[in-house]
């Protein structure tokens, strides 16, 4: 049964200004709506590929992210010092490379001399493959060329302030492949500002508003949200997502706070957005009872560094 009426409110007519639909147009339109029904089903979402068997966000982890069938890969998009458009996730290269400094200073030949898979290896023993070293750090580009628009694509404007032509050059390289028309992304950030310019560029594109709840202060029952882009989960009220609906169709949040695991959502706050006509997807869930509590509470979508374990969970 379809639950949200919003995103299937959102024809091919409307997407078009009410114009008349010639043969082509009608296609395109129609593999956006089909984009946005397929969002009423459960979405297994691969965080940076299948990152739990590969070192993140290179070709191992979201070619075993294909094979694993996962619904989307999730990658963040920052930008090199020559205005490249690379899938990376951290701002500095220390963590997962054998480098170190901030991307952004980076040229893409500079990123693309570095070894982005040895590091997995020794954190990760138990998945250590040889073939992992001296992995690349990918462009966009070459993540979209590989896979084409029959995949779908996850995407995060990572730290958007730190690149002020980042949404640009995002909507232009997604459409110049193609993957607005066919349906086959959905961009979500954690900056609102961020996900409202990319609506002002593209209505057609789906945008998700992350979200991250965590105590206002140490040992404070009080929780707030990192970007103040919505109260505390206990204060939020129905116009608070609604406001959100005005230019998303979900929300991307944790479930949980800190090493000790504190809730921070539960089953009334995944009811509510969902009443509000949002779809819910949870970062980032890895064991196999936290995925079936989310699944009992009806949540529409998880990030998982293993899209094996929650397949078999779904399946």
């Amino acid at each position: 049964m379809i639950r949200n009426p919003r995103l299937c409110g959102m024809s091919s007519l409307a997407l078009l200004g009410g114009a008349v639909l010639s043969a082509p147009v009608a296609a395109e339109s129609d593999s956006i709506q089909q984009h946005l029904d397929d969002l009423q089903s459960f979405q297994v979402i691969a965080h940076r590929g299948a990152s739990g068997h590969a070192p993140e966000a290179t070709w191992s982890a979201f070619e075993q992210a294909e094979a694993m069938n996962a619904d989307y890969l999730e990658m963040d998009v920052q930008m090199t010092a020559d205005g490249e458009l690379v899938v990376f996730h951290d701002e500095t290269v220390d963590r997962s490379t054998d480098g170190e400094g901030k991307l952004k200073d980076f040229t893409l030949d500079e990123l693309k001399a570095l070894d982005a898979g040895s590091w997995f290896n020794e954190a990760f023993p138990d998945y250590a493959d040889d073939d992992y070293a001296g992995a690349q750090i990918l462009t966009l580009d070459e993540v979209i060329e590989r896979f084409g628009t029959d995949e779908r694509y996850y995407l995060e404007t990572k730290s958007p302030e730190l690149y002020p032509d980042l949404e640009e050059a995002l909507v232009e390289a997604l459409e110049d492949h193609g993957l607005v028309e066919s349906g086959s992304v959905i961009i979500q950030s954690f900056s609102d500002e961020s996900l409202k310019t990319v609506h002002e560029l593209n209505a057609d594109i789906p945008l998700v508003q992350l979200v991250w709840y965590y105590p206002e202060d140490e040992g404070s029952d009080t929780l707030v949200e990192w970007t103040d882009v919505t109260p505390g989960p206990g204060e939020i009220a129905d116009a608070d997502f609604q406001a959100i609906g005005e230019y998303a169709v979900g929300v991307g949040t944790n479930m949980t706070y800190g090493e000790e695991e504190r809730q921070v959502i539960d089953a009334d706050f995944v009811e509510q957005a969902q009443a509000n006509d949002l779809l819910v997807h949870v970062y980032t869930i890895n064991d196999e009872e936290t995925m079936q509590t989310l699944l009992d509470w009806g949540v529409d979508g998880i990030f998982t560094n293993f899209p094996d374990r929650l397949n078999e969970l779904v399946e």
